[in-house]
């Protein structure tokens, strides 16, 4: 039993021997193969290019900083970026607002604008452009769905040099600008001052001496009403007329 057992042990240390060997003989043919020289040189590569990155930007921190904020302010423009929905959803709010308006006091540029991007939607004649950091609403001749032969016929399509005269909105950091600049006083119809003279047209801020005067006359409004001044004009008219009655009893 003690030379069977001696001989299993023999033969077990042999079989570990054998395969230590040639798992490391692998190991050494795979880094020495053409894959894992490449392999090798790129993480090399990787490595120097990285610490020179950290060694420069020790070496000038205004230079990274600039750049760290170019890429964060790219990627939070490309990331609050609107998209078509919500350009959608925009247009129906700003035309509920001049809805709830009556005709006589709608601002004539803000409702002209949102009718015509209504109609246009109406008709599917809008269409979206990503551009990176920004997108455009922009004007289409026809709906995607129409069969016509100039609407089919790529040579009859729209030429991109005309993009820039059929742009209807440019969204840009989770806005659409052309839109609210539109929307700016729309419950302020400018026609209606039309009659009057030019510098009734236009108001100007008050200066401050107009403010303050303005101000006072405020406070003076909140003080209680005093009784002497009252009482010396009872005095001066009763005054008045016993010189009256004087005359008239001399004549």
């Amino acid at each position: 039993m003690a030379s069977v057992r001696t001989a299993r042990r023999m033969f077990c240390a042999a079989a570990q021997t054998a395969a230590a060997a040639g798992s490391s003989s692998r190991w050494e043919r795979l880094k020495s193969s053409k894959a894992g020289v490449w392999c090798r040189s790129l993480l090399s590569d990787y490595k120097e290019a990285c610490r020179e990155m950290v060694v420069s930007a020790w070496e000038r921190p205004v230079k990274t900083s600039v750049y760290v904020t170019l890429l964060g302010g790219a990627w939070a423009c490309f990331h609050t970026k609107p998209d078509q929905s919500s350009f959608e959803a925009a247009l129906l709010e700003r035309s509920n607002q001049l809805g709830l308006l009556s005709p006589w006091i709608r601002n004539g540029f803000s409702d002209g604008h949102v009718q015509n991007l209504v109609k246009l939607r109406n008709e599917d004649r809008l269409r979206y452009a990503s551009l990176g950091l920004l997108c455009v609403v922009y004007q289409a001749n026809y709906d995607p769905d129409t069969m016509l032969y100039e609407a089919r016929c790529s040579n009859l399509s729209m030429p991109w040099r005309e993009l820039p005269q059929r742009v209807l909105d440019i969204g840009f950091i989770g806005r659409w600008w052309i839109l609210d600049s539109k929307m700016k006083d729309y419950d302020v119809n400018k026609d209606e001052y039309k009659h009057l003279p030019a510098y009734m047209q236009a108001t100007s801020p008050a200066g401050p001496q107009e403010v303050e005067r303005n101000e006072r006359l405020h406070r003076d409004s909140w003080l209680p009403l005093t009784m002497e001044d009252k009482e010396e004009e009872t005095t001066v008219v009763d005054r008045m007329e016993n010189v009256s009655e004087e005359s008239k009893i001399k004549l």
